[in-house]
Parts: C-alpha cells; sequence; structure tokens
C-alpha cells in the first residue's frame, strides 16, 4: 500500500488559561493519500479547525500543547521539526486557505505586493516576472480583468473576489498538500461552485491532496473522496464519502445529515398591508479621475430596482457577490444615499434626512451577517439589546427596559438570565439569536435580514430558520432576506427578485421562480445552489 502523503496519529490539544486545562482534540488519527481529498466535517468547537492548526503548528504556543499526537508529511515527523524547517514547508510544500480573507489578507498591502512576496521568499521571482505569475493566477483563481485588480487594496474587493486572492496566495507555489479551512463558507452559490471545480482540476493536474474543512455536507458529497465527522474533539466516523452518506453509524452524523433548512414559506397573501416599497431605485458611486477628480464614470451598484413588501411576507434577494443585493437593503433602510422612491409604512421617505429618519428606526431594524463584529465587545448581552430602548422609548424606566431585554431573550430561545454576560461567551449560533434579539426588542415592522445564516453550522442555521419563521407569524413582520444560500431562500421567501450587475434579471412569487426559473442566469444560480455541479451556463464564467 502507497505510504500517504500526511499521516495523522493519536493527536490531542490542551489549551492552558488561568490554571484551567481543556482537552480540544482527543486522540484524533487520520490519513491524506497522494491525490486525494479528505473532508473533516462538523459543528463549530468540535476540533476541526484546531486539528488542521496543529498541523503546521500555528496554534499560540505555549498556550496550546501536544499531551499525545505524531504527524508525518511526506516522511518528516513535523512536531519534532524546528522552527526554520517548518518555515520551510508553510506556505511552500503544506498551504492555508483561511475562512475569512478579510482578517487574513494585509489591509495596507495591494494585492499584487501580497501574492508576490509569496513569490519572491520560496520562489525568488521579482519584477516583471513576478507580475507575469501573479496575473496567471488571478486568471486561474476567476478575478475579472486581472490587470486591474493589481492594484486593488482588500477592502476595494468583494467577499468572493478576496477569497478568490487567498486561493491564488494559497496556490502560487503549487503545494502538495491544501488545507482549506471553510473556505467557501461565506461566498455565494455560482462562486463556491466554480472554486470547488478549480480545487478539483487544479488537484488533478497537480496531483494536490486536501484537507477540507466545512460543515457544509452537501460540498462534501459531491467534493470529497473520504470523510471525517468531528464532535467534542473526536472523530466519531470516518470512511468513503459514498459509505457515510448512504449508510451513516454513529448518531451525530445522522444528526448532520437531517439538519437542512425546511419547512415552507408563508402563503403570498396580496392583500396585506404594504409595509415597504421601491420604485426606481438606483445607487451609482461615482468614478473619479484626473488631476481635478472629475467624475468620469458610475458603478452602477442597483440600477432600477422596484420592489414591493407586505406585512408577514418574505421577499428574498439573491445573486453573486457584488449583484448589488446589500446595496439595495441599505438604500431601503436609508443607510446610503439613492435615486427613486422608497415608502416605508406609507411614508415617502427617499428625501428623508438623518434626523427625519430617526423616528422611524425602531420600527426598521437590520440584523447583520456577522454577530460577533456586530455586537460590541465591552457591553453585556443585556447592554446590547437594551441600547435600543434607551434612544428609542426613553420614557422606559430601568425595571421596564430589562423586562422588555428579558422578553426578547426568551422571544428567540435564549435565557434571560445570560444578560449579564458578553458576546464572547456563546456560540455562533448563539450570537445571531442576541442580534436578533436586539432588532425584536423595538417590535419593529421591517426587518433586512443580510446573510444572516451563511457562516453558522447546518444544525444551527435550521434553527435560525426556524426562529425567524415563527416570530414573522407571531408579529406580521415583514423580511428583506438577503442571502446567497438558495436552499434557505426557499425555505423562507414567497416571494424573490433574482440579481446581477444592480439590476433585476427574474422576479415573481418564489415557488414558481424556483419551480421553473426563466433566466438562464437564474438556472444557473439553482443548479450551483442544487447540483453543485461546474457553472458555465447563463455567462456565469470563471
Amino acid at each position: 500500500m502507497t505510504e500517504p502523503l500526511l499521516s495523522v496519529r493519536d493527536l490531542s490539544v490542551s489549551f492552558h488559561q488561568g490554571g484551567r486545562v481543556s482537552l480540544a482534540v482527543d486522540r484524533v488519527s487520520f490519513d491524506i493519500g497522494r491525490g486525494e481529498i479528505v473532508a473533516l466535517v462538523g459543528e463549530s468547537g468540535s476540533g476541526k479547525s484546531v486539528s488542521a492548526a496543529s498541523i503546521l503548528k500555528l496554534l499560540p504556543y505555549p498556550a496550546a500543547s501536544h499531551p499525545s499526537g505524531e504527524i508525518l508529511f511526506d516522511g518528516r515527523d513535523l512536531m519534532t521539526a524546528s522552527e526554520p524547517e517548518l518555515r520551510s514547508v508553510r506556505g511552500n510544500d503544506i498551504t492555508m486557505i483561511f475562512q475569512e480573507p478579510m482578517t487574513s489578507l494585509n489591509p495596507l498591502h495591494t494585492i499584487e505586493r501580497q501574492i508576490s512576496e509569496i513569490l519572491a521568499l520560496h520562489q525568488g521571482l521579482e519584477g516583471d516576472s513576478a507580475r507575469a505569475r501573479v496575473l496567471e493566477l488571478l486568471h486561474q483563481v476567476g478575478i475579472r480583468e486581472p490587470e486591474k485588480r493589481l492594484t486593488a487594496f482588500p477592502h476595494e474587493l468583494s467577499g468572493g473576489q478576496r477569497q478568490r486572492v487567498m486561493i491564488a496566495m494559497a496556490l502560487a507555489n503549487r503545494p502538495k498538500l491544501l488545507i482549506a479551512d471553510e473556505p467557501t463558507t461565506a461566498l455565494d452559490v455560482t462562486v463556491q461552485a466554480q472554486i470547488l471545480e478549480l480545487l478539483g482540476r487544479l488537484k488533478t493536474e497537480h496531483g494536490m491532496s486536501m484537507l477540507f474543512i466545512t460543515h457544509d455536507l452537501g460540498i462534501v458529497r459531491k467534493f470529497a473522496d473520504r470523510v471525517c465527522v468531528m464532535t467534542k474533539g473526536e472523530i466519531v466516523e470516518a470512511g468513503a464519502v459514498e459509505e457515510i452518506f448512504e449508510r451513516p453509524q454513529h448518531p451525530y452524523t445522522k444528526k448532520l445529515l437531517a439538519s437542512e433548512p425546511r419547512g415552507e414559506p408563508p402563503l403570498l397573501d396580496e392583500t396585506k398591508p404594504i409595509v415597504m416599497q421601491g420604485e426606481d431605485i438606483r445607487v451609482w458611486f461615482p468614478i473619479k479621475a484626473g488631476f481635478l477628480r472629475r467624475t468620469v464614470d458610475h458603478v452602477k451598484a442597483v440600477d432600477g430596482v422596484d420592489l414591493t413588501l407586505r406585512a408577514g411576507q418574505t421577499l428574498g434577494v439573491v445573486g453573486e457577490s457584488g449583484s448589488g443585493k446589500t446595496t439595495l437593503g441599505l438604500a431601503l433602510s436609508r443607510l446610503i444615499s439613492s435615486k427613486g422612491r422608497i415608502s416605508f409604512i406609507g411614508k415617502d421617505i427617499h428625501a428623508f434626512s438623518y434626523s427625519e429618519m430617526r423616528p422611524l428606526r425602531d420600527r426598521l431594524q437590520i440584523v447583520f451577517q456577522d454577530p460577533f463584529g456586530s455586537l460590541s465587545p465591552r457591553m453585556s448581552v443585556g447592554e446590547i439589546i437594551a441600547e435600543g430602548l434607551k434612544v428609542h422609548e426613553k420614557q422606559l424606566l430601568a425595571e421596564e427596559r430589562d423586562s422588555r431585554v428579558a422578553w426578547a431573550l426568551e422571544e428567540v430561545g435564549l435565557d434571560p438570565a445570560t444578560r449579564w454576560r458578553y458576546p464572547h461567551e456563546f456560540s455562533g449560533g448563539q450570537r445571531q439569536r442576541i442580534a436578533i434579539a436586539r432588532a425584536m426588542v423595538l417590535k419593529p415592522r421591517f426587518v433586512m435580514l443580510d446573510e444572516p445564516t451563511s457562516a453558522l453550522d447546518m444544525t444551527v442555521q435550521a434553527q435560525v430558520v426556524d426562529l425567524l419563521r415563527d416570530l414573522q407569524a407571531k408579529h406580521d413582520l415583514a423580511y428583506l432576506f438577503i442571502s446567497h444560500d438558495l436552499k434557505v431562500v426557499k425555505a423562507l421567501a414567497n416571494e424573490l427578485i433574482v440579481m446581477r450587475g444592480g439590476k433585476v434579471v427574474e422576479k415573481g412569487p418564489a415557488a414558481e421562480v424556483f419551480a421553473a426559473p426563466k433566466a438562464d442566469y437564474t438556472r444557473a444560480l439553482m443548479a450551483a445552489a442544487f447540483n453543485l455541479e461546474a457553472v458555465e451556463a447563463g455567462g456565469i464564467r470563471q
């Protein structure tokens, strides 16, 4: 039998803090063969990323330690390797793609400089040779017009584009092993399909092995050769993908496989009162050039969008990264300027100033994609939820505010006694429930949900979808649900808008659009979301 490229044996990881020792990984073992893709799946906190980071010794030592274990890579024991030896392996023989590219990329350096740095360090490439290789890599990972992106900074790229840059950096030196830690979690379905196709092709062309860490079992089924299922620091089941999916043995594996969002959206009811309406909404960002910085063109982020949203209904807005989904939501919420008519609960608000909008803010709320980034780490959960009440309902006494906070936490399924704790003491799913409670405490009429489930585990995602559906039914809420996850949209939305390049390419009742999409682009989105096949139809190309 051929010796595996990577062999992890009895790996344990402990963390030491304040005199306490916690065991995060408990005697984990797995192999990765040459040219093989092994998936490591499980919920947040199961030990997946800690196990992967241990391979390159990227954990915060000495706070982290290894009570047991052996990591053999291509005949070398990385556990006993010196720091210079590890540096020769990192970024060269083994590379890693992280989940959140914005925190992995240097915000002060251009894209060209960040990729060139790797080429200079490991291959000695500089000048024109390095630039040619950078352009080749950016083209490989599907960056359109890469010549124009060389001088761009990370904040000037969309989330999908930033992840593509991370993948270009990881592949720059043609590694033997690529560790991909949730690389497609925050990407829209078409980009996800393209990235998976790209990684699969590179694996075939270069014989590259891959450790693919994810909580999305749909990806695993189409992409991996073997799968290891982790929970509470242990691998509870491992085997060929087909075997695990068709005949799961462990209860936890069965639970994961049954965790996709289910249920039906509210029935379409055109007799309900209109909460939000938009006509010919446009958001154009000027492009300035020359010494006098004159406007020479515009980026048409949102270009002529019409919509109507009624009480108790959900309007889903889907499309690729950069299609204008979030910009549309921000325009409707009057957080950015726009042209066109916007009406909220019967009032034309498109020309409202900041001060004129303020009395309406309690009825118009937002739940953001990243709950950890949107919750202040310096405030307790109770303070975070009560903050809006202090602004919009100043007449409430402290006891009444506290009672409303407790009510909001109960509404989202959290123990009111936890309101004295801080955001870092909660899981990702619990933090998103807190963000929803912060919106619900003001008893809004309209809630903009901007990718609220994209960063959550499958089991938690299903719970949040059920929670949002229950809250909507109870309070007759109007949701603008922005997402790239069409499975979640299908479970929540009764009307659908498909956007591309700032324009609406298709709209209508969600059931009809899902059953028989008319536009090529919509069909390509559906194919990517539900089949996870390589997408070339409908003009979606790398």
